[in-house]
C-alpha cells in the first residue's frame, strides 16, 4: 500500500472513505461525482470480509439512486458462466437455487453469506452482471507453463498478454511479499497475473459495448491485487480502448494507515477483517 507508484506521496487514513487526490475524508456523494463521466468504477476488495462487500453493495446503490445505468462486473465468476447470471437479476431462482446452479462454492470458494449484500442490491434493481474472469484452466497453463500453453482458440478470445508494464510488475512483485519466484516460475505466475487483468478487462469492453447509454456504468468488483495503483485491470481498459477508470481500493487499518496517494482515487478503511475459509484453489 506503499509503492512510490502514480499520484506522488502519502497521506494517513482513518477508518471510512478516504479521497486520496485530496487526502481528505470523503462520503458516497463524492464517489458518485467522481464517477461522472466515466464508464468503469473499479472497486478492489479484500475477499474474506463482510464489511468490504457492504461497501461495495453501497457503491452500486449510490450509482443507481444517482441515476446511472449500472452494470456489475464480477471477478468470481467465468465467462462460461454467464448464462447462470441472468435468472438471479430477474428474480427467477431463489437464493438457494442461484447459489447451485451458478456453482458458487466452485467458482469462487468464498462464503456466499458476506457477498449477499452485493447480489442483494443487484436483485433490487435488477442489474445486468457479467461473468468477466476467464476459465480458470487456462490460467493454471498459463501459470505452469507461460502464454504458450494457451491454444490458439484460446489466444483467438484475448487480446495480446502484454507483460512489459514495470509497474504493474512492481505491484505483482510486492504482492509476492517482495519475494517474487524467479526464473520459469517466476515468468510464467507473472504472465497468468497478466491473463486475468487482460480477460477481465477484455470481457467488461465487450460488455459495455452493447450499452450505448451516456448514463451507463459498470462496477468491476475484483480482488485489490487487480485494482491498486491502476496497473491492473484499468491500465488494461485504457491500453485496449483508451477507457479511463475511477479506482476504490479496500484495506485494513487498525486505527489509521498510511497509504501512498497512487494507490486508489478513494481508499475504504476498515478494522482487520476476519478470515474467512476458502475451497477455491486458483491462489487468489
Amino acid at each position: 500500500h506503499r509503492l512510490p507508484l502514480g499520484r506522488p506521496g502519502e497521506t494517513k487514513v482513518g477508518h471510512g472513505v478516504t479521497d486520496l487526490r485530496s487526502g481528505r475524508p470523503a462520503d458516497m456523494g463524492q464517489i458518485v461525482r467522481a464517477a461522472q463521466g466515466v464508464r468503469f468504477v473499479l472497486v478492489g476488495e479484500s475477499h474474506t470480509s463482510a464489511s468490504r462487500h457492504k461497501f461495495q453493495a453501497d457503491v452500486i446503490d449510490a450509482l443507481v439512486q444517482a441515476g446511472r445505468k449500472v452494470v456489475v462486473g464480477f471477478e468470481m465468476f467465468t465467462r462460461p458462466n454467464q448464462a447462470n447470471l441472468a435468472p438471479w437479476s430477474l428474480g427467477r431462482w431463489t437464493e438457494e437455487e442461484f447459489v447451485q446452479k451458478a456453482d458458487w462454492q466452485k467458482q469462487w470458494g468464498y462464503p456466499f453469506d458476506i457477498y449477499r449484500p452485493i447480489f442483494e442490491v443487484v436483485r433490487e434493481h435488477k442489474l445486468p452482471m457479467v461473468a468477466l474472469n476467464v476459465d480458470r484452466t487456462w490460467a493454471r497453463a498459463v501459470g505452469r507453463g507461460g502464454p504458450g500453453a494457451l491454444t490458439a482458440e484460446q489466444r483467438a478470445e484475448l487480446p495480446p498478454l502484454d507483460l512489459t508494464n514495470k509497474r504493474h510488475r512492481a505491484v505483482f512483485d510486492a504482492l509476492m511479499g517482495g519475494h517474487p519466484p524467479t526464473g520459469p516460475m517466476g515468468e510464467n505466475m507473472y504472465a497468468a497475473q497478466v491473463l486475468w487483468d487482460e480477460g477481465m478487462a477484455d470481457s467488461a469492453l465487450k460488455a459495455m459495448a452493447k450499452q450505448p447509454s451516456p448514463r451507463a456504468v459498470m462496477v468491476i468488483l475484483a480482488g485489490s491485487g487487480h485494482v491498486m495503483y491502476g496497473e491492473g485491470i484499468g491500465y488494461r481498459l485504457q491500453k485496449q480502448a483508451g477507457e479511463k477508470s475511477l479506482t476504490l481500493v479496500c484495506i485494513d487499518a487498525p486505527e489509521q494507515a498510511t497509504v501512498s496517494r497512487g494507490l486508489a482515487d478513494f481508499v475504504f478503511a476498515a478494522p482487520p477483517t476476519e478470515k474467512a475459509e476458502t475451497k477455491s484453489d486458483d491462489g487468489k
